[in-house]
């Protein structure tokens, strides 16, 4: 066996995919060699580097690494989009089943998800493993396709998925998809849950139709390979000029790893974290909410705290987070940039149900007033008194379980609660 490995030979403003580019690869190689497979990788989202979506991509053949190289390097010097500043295009070929690289490649693999990493460990490790690798540029690619290669040896027996996408004939890139948006939605309604993140129900946003410049014009998402392609067959739209099947960590928060405490977080990654929430949300210009975050430390004085953030684009995910009220107790998941952890998905684990009220009059049944500062309150009509503020239970909108953005604003790697696995009941958006 053989995998190759490739990465960032897109451009945000240029257009272009890697995923068109794995699978341009697998079609030649295919010529001669068996394809097993082609991985769709999501490496850390809070990288800076990346072009848009941090994707990665691994072919897994049969074919001779030699052959496989040459072949390889010509499709990424043809296609990528090397004229982009920010494309820095990598390949590496590595012989041998995916499921046996070595242990530091797998680990290579693991990190790149989960955190960052440089040129320069990329290129010790492909050394190392006595890989045959190319670069363009500075070759920062060389990252990613080396966490490729390895991702089916420090995932295995993991949650993978799927995700079928359809490519736009080269001479109609750069011009509006045609997409019959009602074909979308009763494929999707049919498919649904097994094939998720294909529409946003609420907005009626087509989540499968990139709005960027690039060769795809669908790509749809799910559990089930079958699924996927019927989904996809399914919709009305532009000539399709070939479609590809990727295995794929998306939807599996692999990029998530569990806190040892608020203080330990660090930016350009992605956490789950516990505590309460120590203010009310605050909605601020722009109409980004923003909550404070506190840890279970005895000594107040020593608390530590994490701001938390539901930015404008996950629109009424923001109402869940400003229907949250001081004390109570959440797991809040998503990446930390500038100190802030950008909320993917929360879940409530216990709901502060009262509050401190002015005490009514028993008497009467009006409210007292206050008796001045430590007094406590009074009724001036019917002499009655109250030490202090007495506790009233509050109806919340929220109930304990988790909650998540819309799927138009769900980052690629980032699970949704329909696929199930969770520690409490789900509120789905679909």
């Amino acid at each position: 066996m053989t995998v190759i490995g490739v990465d960032d030979t897109d451009s945000r403003e240029l257009g272009m995919c890697t995923t068109y580019l794995a699978a341009e690869i697998a079609e030649r190689v295919g010529e001669f060699a068996a394809v097993e497979r082609t991985l769709l990788v999501r490496l850390n989202p809070a990288v800076e580097h990346k072009t848009r979506g941090n994707a990665a991509l691994a072919v897994h053949t049969d074919a001779d690494p030699e052959e496989a190289f040459e072949i390889a390097r010509e499709e990424v010097a043809r296609i990528a989009e090397t004229g982009d500043p920010r494309t820095n295009p990598g390949l590496v070929v590595a012989p041998g089943d995916p499921e046996d690289v070595p242990d530091a490649v797998a680990s290579f693999a693991r990190d790149a998800v989960r955190d960052r990493l440089t040129v320069e460990d990329a290129e010790e490790a492909i050394e190392a493993a006595d890989y045959r690798s190319a670069g363009w540029k500075v070759g920062r690619g060389r990252i990613g396709a080396l966490a490729a290669v390895g991702a089916w040896a420090a995932f295995e027996g993991g949650d993978w998925t799927y995700e079928c996408i359809s490519y736009r004939d080269p001479e109609r890139v750069g011009t509006p998809r045609e997409v019959d948006a009602e074909s979308v939605f009763d494929a999707a309604n049919a498919a649904y849950p097994a094939a998720w993140d294909t529409v946003d129900r609420e907005t009626g946003e087509l989540v499968c139709v990139p709005h960027t410049p690039g060769p795809i014009l669908h790509g749809i998402r799910g559990d089930d390979p079958e699924v996927v392609r019927e989904v996809a067959e399914a919709i009305e739209s532009e000539p399709v000029s070939r479609r590809a099947l990727f295995v794929t960590n998306q939807g599996t928060d692999a990029h998530l790893r569990d806190a040892d405490g608020l203080a330990t977080v660090e930016d350009g990654r992605a956490y789950r974290v516990e505590g309460r929430v120590a203010r009310a949300p605050e909605t601020r210009r722009g109409g980004h909410v923003f909550l404070s975050l506190e840890g279970d430390e005895a000594d107040d004085d020593a608390r530590e705290t994490l701001q938390c953030a539901a930015f404008e684009p996950t629109k009424r995910f923001r109402d869940r987070v400003r229907a949250l009220r001081p004390g109570d107790r959440i797991a809040a998941c998503g990446e930390v940039s500038d100190g802030t952890l950008k909320l993917e998905k929360f879940a409530v684990r216990d709901l502060n149900a009262t509050e401190l009220v002015t005490p009514d009059c028993p008497d009467c049944g009006l409210s007292m007033e206050s008796a001045g500062a430590g007094q406590g309150y009074r009724c001036r009509d019917c002499k009655t008194t109250a030490d202090g503020k007495v506790e009233r239970e509050v109806d919340r909108d929220l109930e304990l379980g988790w909650y998540e953005v819309p799927p138009e604003a769900r980052r690629h790697i980032a699970k949704p609660l329909v696929r199930g696995g969770f520690d409490a009941p789900i509120h789905p958006e679909k």
